[in-house]
Protein backbone atom coordinates (compact mmCIF):
# COMPACT_ATOMS: atom_id res chain seq x y z
CA UNK A 1 0.00 0.00 0.00
CA UNK A 2 2.87 2.35 0.78
CA UNK A 3 4.32 1.82 -2.70
CA UNK A 4 0.97 2.61 -4.31
CA UNK A 5 0.63 5.83 -2.31
CA UNK A 6 4.15 6.87 -3.35
CA UNK A 7 3.03 6.51 -6.97
CA UNK A 8 -0.11 8.53 -6.31
CA UNK A 9 -2.41 5.53 -6.69
CA UNK A 10 -5.35 4.60 -4.47
CA UNK A 11 -7.82 1.83 -3.70
CA UNK A 12 -8.78 1.14 -7.33
CA UNK A 13 -5.14 0.54 -8.27
CA UNK A 14 -4.69 -1.71 -5.22
CA UNK A 15 -7.69 -3.84 -6.26
CA UNK A 16 -6.41 -4.06 -9.84
CA UNK A 17 -2.91 -5.05 -8.68
CA UNK A 18 -4.20 -7.74 -6.31
CA UNK A 19 -6.48 -9.14 -9.02
CA UNK A 20 -3.55 -9.35 -11.44
CA UNK A 21 -1.44 -11.17 -8.83
CA UNK A 22 -4.36 -13.46 -7.94
CA UNK A 23 -4.49 -12.11 -4.38
CA UNK A 24 -7.54 -11.23 -2.25
CA UNK A 25 -8.73 -7.67 -2.87
CA UNK A 26 -8.46 -5.28 0.10
CA UNK A 27 -11.75 -3.92 1.41
CA UNK A 28 -12.33 -0.19 1.51
CA UNK A 29 -12.29 -0.20 5.32
CA UNK A 30 -9.03 -2.16 5.49
CA UNK A 31 -7.42 0.11 2.91
CA UNK A 32 -8.42 3.29 4.78
CA UNK A 33 -7.13 1.80 8.03
CA UNK A 34 -3.75 1.07 6.43
CA UNK A 35 -3.66 4.58 4.97
CA UNK A 36 -4.10 6.13 8.42
CA UNK A 37 -1.35 3.96 9.91
CA UNK A 38 1.02 4.83 7.07
CA UNK A 39 0.18 8.53 7.50
CA UNK A 40 1.13 8.46 11.19
CA UNK A 41 4.51 6.86 10.48
CA UNK A 42 5.28 9.07 7.48
CA UNK A 43 4.39 12.20 9.46
CA UNK A 44 6.78 11.25 12.27
CA UNK A 45 9.60 10.47 9.83
CA UNK A 46 9.02 13.74 7.95
CA UNK A 47 9.13 15.79 11.17
CA UNK A 48 12.36 14.12 12.29
CA UNK A 49 13.91 14.61 8.85
CA UNK A 50 13.12 18.33 8.90
CA UNK A 51 14.52 18.72 12.42
CA UNK A 52 17.72 16.95 11.30
CA UNK A 53 17.89 19.23 8.24
CA UNK A 54 17.69 22.31 10.48
CA UNK A 55 20.51 20.96 12.67
CA UNK A 56 22.58 20.33 9.55
CA UNK A 57 22.06 23.94 8.47
CA UNK A 58 23.31 25.18 11.84
CA UNK A 59 26.39 22.96 11.51
CA UNK A 60 27.12 24.17 7.98
CA UNK A 61 26.67 27.83 8.95
CA UNK A 62 28.87 27.31 12.02
CA UNK A 63 26.90 29.96 13.88
CA UNK A 64 27.42 30.55 17.60
CA UNK A 65 24.15 32.46 17.99
CA UNK A 66 20.96 30.96 19.37
CA UNK A 67 19.11 31.82 16.17
CA UNK A 68 20.93 31.02 12.92
CA UNK A 69 20.46 33.07 9.76
CA UNK A 70 20.28 31.06 6.54
CA UNK A 71 19.12 31.11 2.94
CA UNK A 72 16.05 29.24 1.70
CA UNK A 73 13.86 28.90 -1.35
CA UNK A 74 10.08 28.61 -1.13
CA UNK A 75 7.83 26.94 -3.66
CA UNK A 76 4.14 26.11 -3.92
CA UNK A 77 2.57 23.27 -5.84
CA UNK A 78 -1.04 22.30 -6.48
CA UNK A 79 -2.87 19.00 -6.92
CA UNK A 80 -4.37 20.20 -10.22
CA UNK A 81 -2.99 22.48 -12.90
CA UNK A 82 -4.13 26.07 -12.89
CA UNK A 83 -5.55 27.97 -9.96
CA UNK A 84 -8.73 25.94 -9.42
CA UNK A 85 -7.19 23.24 -7.20
CA UNK A 86 -8.69 22.75 -3.74
CA UNK A 87 -5.45 21.32 -2.34
CA UNK A 88 -1.92 22.69 -2.37
CA UNK A 89 1.39 22.49 -0.58
CA UNK A 90 4.18 24.96 0.17
CA UNK A 91 7.67 23.87 1.14
CA UNK A 92 10.81 25.69 2.21
CA UNK A 93 14.17 24.20 1.31
CA UNK A 94 17.60 25.05 2.70
CA UNK A 95 19.98 26.32 0.02
CA UNK A 96 22.95 25.28 2.17
CA UNK A 97 21.88 21.72 2.96
CA UNK A 98 19.61 21.13 -0.03
CA UNK A 99 16.94 19.61 2.22
CA UNK A 100 13.33 20.45 3.14
CA UNK A 101 13.07 22.46 6.36
CA UNK A 102 9.31 22.92 6.63
CA UNK A 103 6.08 22.11 4.81
CA UNK A 104 2.62 23.67 4.94
CA UNK A 105 -0.18 21.52 3.50
CA UNK A 106 -3.25 23.57 2.63
CA UNK A 107 -6.79 22.70 1.61
CA UNK A 108 -10.05 24.53 0.97
CA UNK A 109 -12.15 21.37 1.27
CA UNK A 110 -13.17 19.36 4.34
CA UNK A 111 -14.89 16.01 3.79
CA UNK A 112 -16.17 15.81 7.39
CA UNK A 113 -17.86 19.22 7.30
CA UNK A 114 -19.27 18.52 3.85
CA UNK A 115 -20.95 15.32 5.06
CA UNK A 116 -22.57 17.08 8.01
CA UNK A 117 -24.06 19.76 5.75
CA UNK A 118 -26.34 17.15 4.25
CA UNK A 119 -27.41 15.75 7.66
CA UNK A 120 -27.95 18.61 10.11
CA UNK A 121 -26.80 22.13 9.34
CA UNK A 122 -26.48 23.13 13.01
CA UNK A 123 -24.61 19.99 14.04
CA UNK A 124 -21.00 20.62 15.10
CA UNK A 125 -18.43 18.05 13.93
CA UNK A 126 -16.08 16.34 16.37
CA UNK A 127 -12.41 17.36 16.45
CA UNK A 128 -10.80 16.72 13.06
CA UNK A 129 -8.34 18.11 10.54
CA UNK A 130 -10.47 20.75 8.85
CA UNK A 131 -9.74 22.97 5.84
CA UNK A 132 -7.07 25.57 6.60
CA UNK A 133 -7.29 27.96 3.66
CA UNK A 134 -9.98 30.27 2.35
CA UNK A 135 -9.75 32.38 -0.76
CA UNK A 136 -8.05 31.97 -4.10
CA UNK A 137 -5.88 28.94 -4.84
CA UNK A 138 -3.38 31.38 -6.34
CA UNK A 139 -2.70 32.71 -2.82
CA UNK A 140 -1.69 29.31 -1.45
CA UNK A 141 2.03 29.92 -2.03
CA UNK A 142 2.02 33.37 -0.40
CA UNK A 143 -0.07 32.34 2.62
CA UNK A 144 1.83 29.08 3.09
CA UNK A 145 5.21 30.81 2.90
CA UNK A 146 4.07 33.38 5.48
CA UNK A 147 3.05 30.65 7.94
CA UNK A 148 6.35 28.80 7.51
CA UNK A 149 8.51 31.93 7.89
CA UNK A 150 6.44 33.03 10.90
CA UNK A 151 7.27 29.84 12.84
CA UNK A 152 10.91 29.47 11.71
CA UNK A 153 12.29 30.66 15.05
CA UNK A 154 9.96 28.65 17.26
CA UNK A 155 10.24 25.42 15.26
CA UNK A 156 13.92 25.39 14.19
CA UNK A 157 15.64 28.41 15.78
CA UNK A 158 16.35 29.70 12.26
CA UNK A 159 15.87 33.03 10.49
CA UNK A 160 15.33 32.70 6.75
CA UNK A 161 17.12 35.94 5.84
CA UNK A 162 18.02 35.11 2.22
CA UNK A 163 15.17 34.26 -0.15
CA UNK A 164 16.07 32.49 -3.40
CA UNK A 165 13.31 32.46 -5.97
CA UNK A 166 11.76 33.72 -9.16
CA UNK A 167 12.00 37.42 -9.96
CA UNK A 168 8.26 38.07 -9.67
CA UNK A 169 7.69 35.90 -6.61
CA UNK A 170 4.56 37.05 -4.74
CA UNK A 171 5.59 34.97 -1.74
CA UNK A 172 8.67 37.14 -1.22
CA UNK A 173 6.57 40.30 -1.07
CA UNK A 174 4.48 38.62 1.65
CA UNK A 175 7.39 37.59 3.88
CA UNK A 176 10.12 40.20 3.25
CA UNK A 177 9.35 42.20 6.44
CA UNK A 178 8.10 39.35 8.62
CA UNK A 179 11.10 39.58 10.98
CA UNK A 180 10.45 43.25 11.87
CA UNK A 181 13.96 44.74 12.14
CA UNK A 182 15.47 42.28 9.64
CA UNK A 183 14.52 42.66 5.98
CA UNK A 184 14.82 39.45 3.99
CA UNK A 185 17.29 39.70 1.12
CA UNK A 186 15.96 38.67 -2.32
CA UNK A 187 18.32 36.60 -4.46
CA UNK A 188 17.69 35.07 -7.87
CA UNK A 189 17.60 31.37 -8.68
CA UNK A 190 20.05 30.70 -11.54
CA UNK A 191 17.60 28.28 -13.15
CA UNK A 192 14.81 30.88 -13.20
CA UNK A 193 17.11 33.54 -14.65
CA UNK A 194 18.24 31.15 -17.38
CA UNK A 195 14.62 30.36 -18.26
CA UNK A 196 13.86 34.07 -18.40
CA UNK A 197 16.30 34.42 -21.31
CA UNK A 198 14.44 31.74 -23.26
CA UNK A 199 10.99 33.07 -22.34
CA UNK A 200 11.72 36.63 -23.45
CA UNK A 201 13.39 35.61 -26.70
CA UNK A 202 10.55 33.23 -27.61
CA UNK A 203 8.10 36.02 -26.88
CA UNK A 204 10.07 38.28 -29.23
CA UNK A 205 10.12 35.57 -31.90
CA UNK A 206 6.36 35.05 -31.73
CA UNK A 207 5.55 38.77 -31.79
CA UNK A 208 8.04 39.81 -34.49
CA UNK A 209 7.73 37.91 -37.81
CA UNK A 210 10.87 39.55 -39.22
CA UNK A 211 13.20 37.87 -36.68
CA UNK A 212 11.94 34.30 -37.02
CA UNK A 213 12.45 31.71 -39.71
CA UNK A 214 15.27 29.64 -41.17
CA UNK A 215 18.66 31.23 -40.59
CA UNK A 216 17.18 33.64 -38.06
CA UNK A 217 15.95 33.37 -34.47
CA UNK A 218 14.94 29.73 -33.96
CA UNK A 219 14.16 27.68 -30.84
CA UNK A 220 17.46 25.86 -31.32
CA UNK A 221 19.40 29.13 -31.26
CA UNK A 222 17.44 30.34 -28.21
CA UNK A 223 18.28 27.13 -26.33
CA UNK A 224 21.95 27.56 -27.23
CA UNK A 225 22.05 31.18 -26.04
CA UNK A 226 20.15 30.27 -22.88
CA UNK A 227 22.70 27.57 -22.03
CA UNK A 228 25.64 29.89 -22.69
CA UNK A 229 24.03 32.46 -20.38
CA UNK A 230 23.79 29.94 -17.54
CA UNK A 231 27.36 28.71 -18.05
CA UNK A 232 28.60 32.31 -18.00
CA UNK A 233 26.93 32.89 -14.63
CA UNK A 234 28.06 29.63 -13.04
CA UNK A 235 31.66 30.06 -14.19
CA UNK A 236 31.95 33.53 -12.61
CA UNK A 237 30.42 33.04 -9.17
CA UNK A 238 31.41 35.88 -6.85
CA UNK A 239 32.85 38.09 -9.61
CA UNK A 240 30.31 40.61 -10.89
CA UNK A 241 32.54 42.33 -13.47
CA UNK A 242 33.64 39.07 -15.07
CA UNK A 243 30.10 37.71 -14.97
CA UNK A 244 28.67 40.68 -16.86
CA UNK A 245 31.55 40.62 -19.35
CA UNK A 246 31.09 36.91 -20.00
CA UNK A 247 27.30 36.94 -20.47
CA UNK A 248 27.67 39.79 -22.98
CA UNK A 249 30.53 38.09 -24.85
CA UNK A 250 28.47 34.87 -24.90
CA UNK A 251 25.79 36.71 -26.87
CA UNK A 252 28.17 37.92 -29.58
CA UNK A 253 29.89 34.52 -29.63
CA UNK A 254 26.57 32.78 -30.39
CA UNK A 255 25.60 35.39 -33.01
CA UNK A 256 28.92 35.04 -34.86
CA UNK A 257 28.88 33.58 -38.38
CA UNK A 258 31.22 33.15 -41.35
CA UNK A 259 29.79 36.40 -42.73
CA UNK A 260 30.70 38.34 -39.60
CA UNK A 261 33.04 37.05 -36.90
CA UNK A 262 32.09 38.47 -33.48
CA UNK A 263 34.58 36.96 -31.05
CA UNK A 264 36.35 40.19 -30.11
CA UNK A 265 34.93 40.16 -26.56
CA UNK A 266 35.63 36.46 -25.91
CA UNK A 267 38.54 35.65 -23.55
CA UNK A 268 41.85 35.11 -25.33
CA UNK A 269 44.36 32.28 -24.94
CA UNK A 270 44.68 28.52 -25.24
CA UNK A 271 42.36 27.94 -22.28
CA UNK A 272 39.53 30.12 -23.63
CA UNK A 273 36.04 28.62 -23.91
CA UNK A 274 35.81 30.30 -27.34
CA UNK A 275 36.97 28.07 -30.18
CA UNK A 276 38.00 31.06 -32.31
CA UNK A 277 40.26 32.46 -29.59
CA UNK A 278 41.80 29.02 -28.96
CA UNK A 279 42.51 28.75 -32.68
CA UNK A 280 44.14 32.19 -32.71
CA UNK A 281 46.38 31.18 -29.80
CA UNK A 282 47.41 27.77 -31.14
CA UNK A 283 47.42 28.34 -34.91
CA UNK A 284 47.64 32.09 -35.57
CA UNK A 285 48.73 31.70 -39.19
CA UNK A 286 45.89 29.43 -40.25
CA UNK A 287 42.50 30.59 -41.44
CA UNK A 288 39.66 30.03 -38.98
CA UNK A 289 36.54 28.37 -40.38
CA UNK A 290 33.34 29.43 -38.60
CA UNK A 291 30.85 26.55 -38.52
CA UNK A 292 28.06 28.39 -36.71
CA UNK A 293 25.34 30.01 -38.82
CA UNK A 294 24.80 32.75 -36.23
CA UNK A 295 22.25 35.50 -36.87
CA UNK A 296 21.84 38.18 -39.57
CA UNK A 297 22.75 41.73 -38.49
CA UNK A 298 19.13 42.92 -38.64
CA UNK A 299 18.04 40.15 -36.26
CA UNK A 300 21.00 40.70 -33.93
CA UNK A 301 19.93 44.29 -33.29
CA UNK A 302 16.42 43.19 -32.26
CA UNK A 303 17.61 40.31 -30.08
CA UNK A 304 20.38 42.36 -28.46
CA UNK A 305 17.92 44.84 -26.95
CA UNK A 306 16.06 42.05 -25.15
CA UNK A 307 19.15 40.07 -24.15
CA UNK A 308 21.16 42.98 -22.75
CA UNK A 309 18.33 43.80 -20.32
CA UNK A 310 19.25 40.53 -18.61
CA UNK A 311 22.92 41.52 -18.46
CA UNK A 312 22.34 44.43 -16.09
CA UNK A 313 24.56 44.42 -13.01
CA UNK A 314 21.62 44.96 -10.66
CA UNK A 315 20.20 41.62 -11.82
CA UNK A 316 23.49 39.71 -12.08
CA UNK A 317 24.42 40.89 -8.58
CA UNK A 318 21.62 38.69 -7.25
CA UNK A 319 23.14 35.69 -9.05
CA UNK A 320 26.65 35.92 -7.56
CA UNK A 321 25.87 33.01 -5.25
CA UNK A 322 25.59 30.64 -8.25
CA UNK A 323 22.84 28.53 -6.69
CA UNK A 324 19.55 27.23 -8.04
CA UNK A 325 16.28 25.75 -6.73
CA UNK A 326 16.29 22.58 -8.86
CA UNK A 327 16.12 20.31 -5.79
CA UNK A 328 12.97 22.05 -4.66
CA UNK A 329 11.31 21.77 -8.05
CA UNK A 330 12.07 18.03 -7.98
CA UNK A 331 10.31 17.78 -4.61
CA UNK A 332 7.23 19.55 -6.00
CA UNK A 333 7.15 17.18 -8.96
CA UNK A 334 7.30 14.19 -6.61
CA UNK A 335 4.22 15.38 -4.72
CA UNK A 336 1.70 15.83 -7.53
CA UNK A 337 3.57 14.77 -10.68
CA UNK A 338 4.04 16.74 -13.92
Amino acid sequence: MYGLRLMGRGLFAAVKLCSTLNLPNPSKMAYRSLEKRILLVVTEVAKKTMVDAALEVKTLKNSQENVTRCGVSADGTWQRRGYSSLNGCVNVLSINAGKILDVEIMSQYCRTCKKLQGVQKNMKPSKHNCSNHKGSSANVESVGAYRIFERSQSSHQLLYTDYYGDGDSKAYETVKDIYNDTTINKLECIGHIQKRVGTRLRKLKNKTPSVRGKGKLTNKFIDKLQNYYEIAIRSNVGNLENMQRTVISAFYHCCSSSRQLMHGQCPEGKESWCRYQRHQATAPGKKYIETSTGLPKSVINSVKTVYLELCDQSLLEKCLHGKSCKTQMSHSMELFGP
